[in-house]
Formats: structure tokens, sequence, C-alpha cells
């Protein structure tokens, strides 16, 4: 089973707001996940990203792999500077 992380949109219409979760690559964008480790809002001026370092960590140990855009946003958030790679 490949596994990526990837965004999940929620949020009425024209006020999203997305979940960083982990899901099979096959599943649908807004379907069926495996764990939330995370949210993005990206309305305010500076976008609001929380997540779960030690969760992303496992997950990524674990053979998941990042969508590009999650990526960017983990990278803004120093999550790559703390990761032993």
């Amino acid at each position: 089973m490949s596994v990526k992380i990837r965004l999940a949109r929620h949020g009425a219409k024209k006020r999203p707001f997305y979940r960083i979760v982990v899901a099979d690559i096959e599943s649908p964008r807004d379907g069926k996940f495996l764990e939330i480790v995370g949210t993005y809002n990206p309305l305010p001026d500076s976008a609001e990203v929380t997540y779960k370092e030690a969760r992303v960590k496992y997950w990524m140990e674990h053979g998941a792999i990042p969508t590009d855009t999650v990526k960017n946003l983990l990278k803004k958030e120093g999550f790559f500077k703390n990761a032993v790679s």
C-alpha cells in the first residue's frame, strides 16, 4: 500500500480550510484517510499551519511521501531542519 501525506479540503464555499492527512494513493482527495496529522488555514494574512511533528516523522519513516504542497508547508514551518534525513 502506497501512502501520501496530502491536503483534504473542508470548509464552506470560498472559505477553504484544509486538513493534512495520511491517505492511500488510490483514495479520493476528500475521501478515506488513515490519520489526520495537521491543519492548514490559508485565509488569515499569515497562513496558519499546525501539525503533529512526531506523527509526520513516524509516517515518513514508514514510507509516506508528502505532496509538493505539503512539503512546502512543512519546510516553511521548519520541519525538515529538525528532521533527521
